[in-house]
């Protein structure tokens, strides 16, 4: 990742690849999220383990992509908007993944949710893990579309 082999745009390629491998994760996450939720409102038994098991793997996964996504971006930012504007499939990338975002904190949040209603995080979790007030996952999200990436 070294930034002097690119030309203005010249990285946009290996970035669209790092991008679709943190959508690939992105997807993952959302479905063990949705998995989660099936099983949180089944009211039977609930395995916490297996969950934070993949969980756990799935993050391992995205710490390397977060890093080359910031390396990206510091790039990207760089770029003219011009520039920025020609490559409509990284923009359409980006925001696809913004969405996806979305989906996945307000899924999870709802999962937290219940939890705490079945009695499932520790007294002392409780305010650590109290939602937060219901426009922040909005104010995020646009915080995140205004910005250039």
């Amino acid at each position: 990742m070294n930034n002097d082999n690119y030309t203005p745009a010249g990285f946009i390629p290996d970035l669209m690849r790092d991008l679709r491998a943190f959508a690939a994760v992105g997807e993952e996450t959302l479905a063990l999220a949705a998995r989660e939720h099936q099983a949180l409102a089944a009211g039977g038994t609930y395995e916490p383990f297996e969950i934070y098991r993949l969980r756990k793997d799935l993050l391992n996964r995205l710490d390397p992509l977060i890093l080359a996504i910031k390396h990206w971006r510091a790039l990207w930012q760089q770029i003219s908007p011009l520039e920025r504007a020609r490559s409509s499939e990284t923009i359409g990338a980006i925001q696809m993944l913004q969405n996806l975002i979305v989906k996945i904190l307000q899924l999870d949040r709802e999962n937290q949710q219940a939890l705490l209603r079945r009695g499932l995080v520790p007294a002392r979790h409780v305010t650590a893990c109290a939602a937060p007030p219901s426009h922040y996952v909005a104010n995020l999200y646009l915080k995140h579309v205004t910005s250039d990436m």
